[in-house]
């Protein structure tokens, strides 16, 4: 019965990194992605291209993509994000820059939701790339 016990833990053991295994990532520099699968979830548009000043006039939580240009930093985790209509304070979790550095000369591509205060908004962002012009 033990053996029966041994064999059963090492066959688990052994096959769960098999499904533990995450496709898709990251995983060297001369990777190429053929085909990307997307395994549930919704597929489509990323939410409402905006713009600073249409995001400000916005419903809390709102989902919405910015394209503009971050141009100083205010604090640990809160940025000025700027595009042709105006200005927005952005918030930025270390972990969303994926290793990615921004100047105000780089034009980005945020998207996030709009986080309305009683005298305040901001966007609190949850991705975030650079983009050529």
């Amino acid at each position: 019965m033990k053996k029966i016990a041994a064999m059963t833990a090492i066959l688990a053991l052994c096959s769960a990194p098999a499904f533990a295994a995450n496709p898709g990532g990251f995983s060297g520099p001369a990777t190429t992605q053929t085909q990307q699968t997307q395994t549930g979830g919704f597929q489509g548009p990323n939410g409402s291209s905006s713009t600073v000043a249409n995001a400000k006039s916005l419903r809390d939580d709102t989902w919405v993509t910015l394209r503009g240009n971050i141009t100083e930093r205010i604090s640990d985790d809160l940025y000025v994000f700027k595009d042709a209509s105006g200005t927005v304070n952005v918030d930025i979790d270390h972990k969303r820059w994926n290793g990615q550095t921004v100047t105000p000369q780089d034009t980005v591509e945020i998207q996030g939701e709009v986080d309305k205060d009683w005298n305040s908004v901001e966007i609190d962002v949850k991705q975030i790339r650079k983009v050529s012009n």
